[in-house]
């Protein structure tokens, strides 16, 4: 296979793990938090069956990976009952929020395995750096090993993820967080946003925005690296 295809697999792959995660950890939060009703539908796993909507979670990616635009997407939601929380408002934030640091966990992790194997193997600075930016500049003919592509394509994905559903656009995470924070009669508003806006604004705005919290994060990633 040519080395375009491979790294557009690799893509998949790191992106039905990641959302994967993301669902997870949204479902064993709230579970832990007082509502089972996530993990009792079998949400609190790693297999991507489970958590795939057709939409977001195959075709969108699919079509952002041959692209070579961000791989962005989503999953079916996790269904939460948030009556069944012991301290709604907390734990609703809570629920919310472990499914973005779960994705910045795993940038972490594979960050770490990076810097491992950077500092163990013989050139391994160098072969680091390569892998990690020939993730950044598709199409130019490098199949790093497995292990530093899956880690790299891993870093990309998951802080795309993070960053993408930290917006404050429904029905991402990010909305949920600021629909805790706006009054009563403010919240009655941004309840009845149109679905469609928030397409648009996904878009054009959260474009823009992901691309201003991109940037800068992947450059501390090339920093730290080069700095081992």
């Amino acid at each position: 296979m040519s080395p375009r295809i491979v790294e557009i697999l690799y893509q998949m792959i790191a992106f039905l793990f990641a959302i994967s995660v993301h669902e997870s950890a949204h479902a064993w939060t709230a579970s832990r938090c007082g509502d089972p009703t996530a993990r009792m539908l079998g949400r609190v796993s790693l297999n991507p069956i489970r958590h795939i909507d057709p939409i977001g979670t195959i075709v969108l990616p699919l079509v952002a990976a041959i692209s070579h635009i961000p791989l962005l997407g989503w999953a079916k939601p996790t269904p939460v009952i948030t009556r069944n929380f012991r301290k709604i408002v907390r734990d609703d934030n809570l629920t919310t929020l472990a499914g973005p640091v779960s994705n910045l966990l795993i940038v972490v992790v594979a960050f770490t395995i990076l810097a491992i194997v950077a500092l163990v193997i013989p050139d391994g600075h160098k072969v680091v750096i390569i892998s990690f930016l020939s993730v950044l500049r598709p199409g130019e003919g490098i199949i790093p090993h497995p292990l530093l592509l899956v880690c790299s394509v891993a870093i990309l994905v998951n802080l795309c993820l993070f960053f993408f559903n930290l917006l404050p656009i429904p029905p991402l995470d990010g909305s949920r967080i600021l629909r805790n924070l706006l009054p009563y009669n403010a919240v009655q508003v941004y309840d009845r946003i149109p679905i469609w806006v928030s397409y648009l604004f996904m878009i054009f705005v959260g474009g823009f925005v992901m691309s201003l919290l991109l940037s800068p994060s992947i450059a501390l990633v090339c920093y730290g690296l080069a700095r081992l």
